[in-house]
């Protein structure tokens, strides 16, 4: 059995792994579906919000397994999981990026996302707290992240949202061939995503190659609108 390790990404929370958890979990697997500082229970003050800090939670979780694990990171969260690869390459068996920022060294999440044109998110941000966060525009939360999921699970989700801190995403990663680099890779685009463009994340693992992509016919949160599909894919790894 597998050691998943999920890592949600900007504005939501472990929360959003509330379809898969239990899924996985009925196949045997263990699961640690963590909130990155200052998201979902995890209160730290957005002043201290960094990329350093959100790879440090990752990996003090990843060293407490038994075993290598399986590192997920959706969206935002693939620029977590590549910078926590350098780190600690030995105890991560695969990293998965989900419909995810795959950057290469000294690349930030602005700067690949920067007049990202097809992206609903990036022409609906407005800065909060003078300037160290950001929120989605309330009136396009749903097709941005939630179009083809239920009212029900949109709605819910779209209430948990948090504000997010520019820092990290302003932060450039630092990866090498020697730590990320020998970590096998594999890709799971989302072809009806209207947050993160399918074009961008073929331009992405076109630029960083994965072992396996896997295609989903979804928005941006298969976790939510196809969460047995995704689970199988994740336990198929």
């Amino acid at each position: 059995m597998s050691i998943f390790v999920l890592v949600h990404g900007a504005w939501h929370g472990g929360w959003c792994w509330e379809k898969i958890t239990p899924l996985l979990h009925a196949a045997g697997h263990t699961v640690n579906a963590l909130d990155l500082p200052g998201h979902g229970a995890d209160k730290t003050p957005l002043a201290e919000l960094t990329l350093e800090n959100y790879v440090d939670k990752v990996c003090k979780i990843i060293d407490a397994q038994p075993a290598p694990v399986i590192l997920v990171g959706h969206s935002m969260g693939g620029m977590v999981i590549s910078q926590a690869a350098e780190r600690l390459p030995d105890r991560i068996s695969t990293l998965v990026y989900l419909c995810a920022f795959l950057l290469q060294d000294g690349q930030s999440l602005f700067q690949v996302s920067r007049g990202q044109e097809e992206s609903i998110i990036t022409r609906n941000l407005t800065i909060i707290e003078s300037g160290k966060a950001m929120v989605v525009a309330p009136d396009v939360v749903r097709e941005a992240f939630y179009e083809d999921c239920s009212a029900e699970d949109a709605g819910k989700a779209a209430s948990r949202l948090a504000p997010e801190p520019l820092a990290p995403s302003s932060t450039p990663i630092k990866v090498s061939n020697e730590g990320f680099g020998s970590v096998r890779r594999v890709y799971v685009e989302t072809l009806e995503d209207k947050a993160l463009a399918p074009a961008l994340q073929r331009e992405m693992y076109a630029a960083t190659p994965c072992e396996r992509v896997i295609s989903m016919k979804t928005s941006h949160s298969p976790f939510y609108s196809a969460p047995r599909d995704l689970a199988s894919h994740l336990m198929s790894l």
